[in-house]
Parts: structure tokens; C-alpha cells; sequence
């Protein structure tokens, strides 16, 4: 078997996108991890996704992380919005394509979080619920108004030193939902999780 990530190019709605995947023949799961803002340069390389999607392959789930639309050498240009969600549905069903039957777990960071909720309440509202959904330092103010899963896990890590979400912010999101989740905080920690990898990592593996 193959021990390192493969790159692809995907069917996107506005052209090719951009992908890693770790292939797992006897994979428990598939997951799909969303990178953060591409305006900001965020990328499917940036080391959080890539904690992310260790963490993931280290469970035994098979992999994909991609590159919106924009972003590297993903065809089109940034939507930051509905845009993006749309590439990361192209992308899991790709997933769900080559893994039929296997739970599908997804997990997003900052922008990411964003994304990866709004395509979980898209595919539940599809009757194909996802089985777990992790949110790390998630942009959860572009939820307002927007729908979000009822079923499946939910987890929410949040750096208590987050300089780019605000935590009270993700906190209050946290209170005001009705379905039940888990809020992890993350003490002395900056967005990027900067010499808080390992942690991060131990916070995600025992919840897959």
C-alpha cells in the first residue's frame, strides 16, 4: 500500500481541482478536511489541515484535502461563500465514489469550519447525514442564517487565544445550539495552533 498522499485533479463546478489523497483499502471511515481562507492564503498544505489529515489517516480512515476553486492550481476564482461549498461537495462525493457504504467524517478549519458545516447540512438535507463533523477555530459568523446538521457527531475546538476567530464569538455559537456537541478549548493557543499541534492531534484522534 501506498504510505503517502497522492495528488489528483478533481471534477469541480467551475473546472479542476486541486487534491491529495491517502488511499486506505480496509479504511473505516473517509474524511475530507476543508482548508482555511484562500484570500488569506490559505491552502489544503496548511499545516493545521495537514495535522487534520494525519490525525485521520492515523485512525485508519482514508483521505482527501483539495484546493477551492482559485487556490493553487484549482480552476476559477473565489467565491468565499456558497462557491467553495460547492467544491467540497464535488469533492466528498468524488470520496464517497471511490469508498461506497464507509461513514463519512468531515472536518474543516477557520473558513473551513464554515465549509465543511454548510456541506454537512447540505448532504443531511440530501438524506445522507454525515457521521462526524469536526470544526476547529471555525469562522462560525458566516453560519448566521445558514442551516446546519442536526445529526451526526459534532465537535468544536477552539484556541483560547485565537487572534483571528473570536472565542467569546465560537463560545456563544456553541450555547445557542440545541443539538448535542462537544466544545473543546484550547488553552494558551493562537489560531494556528502554533507548538500546539501534537495537542491538537490528541484532542482529535480518540473522537474518530
Amino acid at each position: 500500500m501506498l504510505m503517502r498522499e497522492q495528488s489528483l485533479f478533481l471534477d469541480g463546478p467551475s473546472g479542476g481541482l486541486e487534491a491529495l489523497h491517502f488511499e486506505t483499502p480496509q479504511a473505516v471511515g473517509a474524511a475530507l478536511v476543508c482548508h482555511p481562507n484562500p484570500v488569506q492564503g490559505g491552502t489544503m498544505l496548511n499545516k493545521v489541515v495537514s495535522t487534520l489529515q494525519r490525525t485521520a489517516r492515523d485512525a485508519g480512515y482514508a483521505t482527501l484535502r483539495f484546493n477551492y476553486r482559485g487556490v493553487g492550481g484549482s480552476v476559477g476564482s473565489h467565491d468565499m461563500g456558497d462557491g467553495e461549498v460547492d467544491d467540497a461537495e464535488a469533492a466528498v462525493r468524488w470520496l464517497m465514489a471511490q469508498y461506497p457504504g464507509l461513514p463519512v467524517t468531515l472536518m474543516g478549519f477557520s473558513f473551513g469550519g464554515f465549509v465543511a458545516a454548510s456541506l454537512a447540512a447540505r448532504l443531511e438535507a440530501a438524506g445522507e447525514p454525515v457521521e462526524r463533523l469536526f470544526m476547529v477555530a471555525p469562522a462560525v459568523h458566516r453560519l448566521d442564517g445558514k442551516p446546519f446538521p442536526a445529526e451526526g457527531s459534532l465537535t468544536i475546538i477552539q484556541p483560547e487565544a485565537d487572534e483571528v476567530v473570536d472565542p467569546q464569538t465560537v463560545y456563544a455559537f456553541s450555547a445557542s445550539l440545541s443539538r448535542s456537541h462537544e466544545l473543546l478549548k484550547v488553552a494558551e493557543c493562537g489560531h494556528f495552533f502554533h507548538g500546539k499541534l501534537v495537542e491538537l492531534k490528541e484532542l482529535v484522534l480518540p473522537r474518530l
